[in-house]
């Protein structure tokens, strides 16, 4: 007996409703999360670099603190001792300055 409906068996799964199938298809794993966090904080510390080269101030600095943050958040989930401690010690820096820059 041939199947009637126009998609693949593939598709349907016994006990999960199409939005379920929707939301889990949608939903990060966590090596994809890992990975966007990873990406964003590089993207995030290079165009501070750029800035900072360009001498855009304060944005330079707030993307430098995003960078940091990302990279402290994705450092404690892979649980990495060295890279939790430079990141938090850079935040501390940049989060230091920009205070000292909001200040004045």
């Amino acid at each position: 007996m041939q199947n009637s409906r126009p998609w693949p068996n593939t598709m349907v799964t016994k006990g999960k409703n199409t939005v379920n199938s929707i939301v889990e298809f949608f939903t990060p794993t966590y090596r994809q999360t890992d990975s966007l966090l990873k990406w964003t904080a590089t993207a995030a510390t290079l165009a501070g670099a750029v800035l900072t080269s360009l001498a855009i101030d304060p944005v330079n600095v707030y993307l430098f603190n995003a960078g940091s943050l990302l990279f402290l958040i994705w450092a404690v989930r892979i649980q990495d001792t060295a890279l939790i401690a430079v990141n938090a010690g850079l935040l501390t820096i940049y989060a230091v300055g920009t205070v000292r820059a909001l200040m004045s």
